[in-house]
């Protein structure tokens, strides 16, 4: 098999996903308007306190970012799984972990992006410079993608278990806080003139370990659920 036919089928699985999203467009609304109300939420309530909305913006954008990013997690593999689809992707010629680095590539083309474009906007209700509102959305450029390749795998080994949104969030909330812990700290050193360059660094390391692992690894755990 070449590299081309390997290619293309991945090709085909982010334009298929693609093309299924924006027939659903409300899934795309929805994760981007839950993340701008959370946001939002925060200097509503507590005012106009300078130092205070700068101290808490990293945490807050980060967290309504992963939490954003999750809404739409359980549905990744479900519909596939629910109509035989996700069996024959398993049985084709082709590398499993093709076809989830394509889905997941969708999945943050619809879910993460958005969220990357919409953060310096959100930022500036928290009164954050210019350069910590650039540092927050490459932090996010540099997270996001990670977050979506821990959530496909939380996906798939959920896939098709009652009650799964529940227990995706038990397995992989706790690998996300590593990628939490840097993309806020990024923005807060920013916040306060320090160097950002280890925290960034180190998102773009968790990033291509997740690029190098997370598809096999998905694709192991998608073999296992369909046992």
């Amino acid at each position: 098999m070449n590299g081309g036919t390997m290619l293309g089928a991945m090709r085909s699985v982010l334009a298929r996903d693609l093309m299924l999203a924006g027939r659903r467009p409300v899934d795309v609304v929805t994760a981007l308007f839950f993340f701008v109300i959370v946001v939002s939420l925060f200097p509503l309530g507590i005012g106009p306190e300078g130092q205070i909305l700068h101290a808490i913006a990293p945490g807050v954008v980060w967290v309504a970012a992963l939490l954003a990013s999750m809404l739409s997690l359980t549905r990744l593999f479900e519909a596939d799984f629910v109509d035989g689809t996700l069996e024959q992707m398993i049985l084709a010629p082709q590398p499993l972990s093709l076809i989830v680095l394509g889905k997941v590539s969708a999945h943050w083309l619809v879910t993460g992006a958005p969220l990357v474009l919409m953060s310096p906007l959100l930022g500036l209700q928290f009164g954050l410079s210019g350069e910590a509102l650039m540092i927050l959305a490459l932090a996010l450029l540099l997270g996001t993608p990670a977050l979506s390749f821990i959530g496909a795998l939380g996906a798939a080994l959920t896939v098709g278990l009652r009650g799964g949104g529940a227990l995706l969030a038990l397995l992989i909330l706790p690998l996300c806080v590593p990628v939490l812990i840097f993309g806020a700290g990024a923005v807060d050193a920013a916040a306060t003139g320090m160097e950002t360059g280890a925290h960034l660094s180190l998102l773009g390391a968790f990033l291509v370990m997740a690029l190098c692992f997370g598809p096999w690894v998905t694709a192991a755990a998608l073999r296992i659920a369909l046992d």
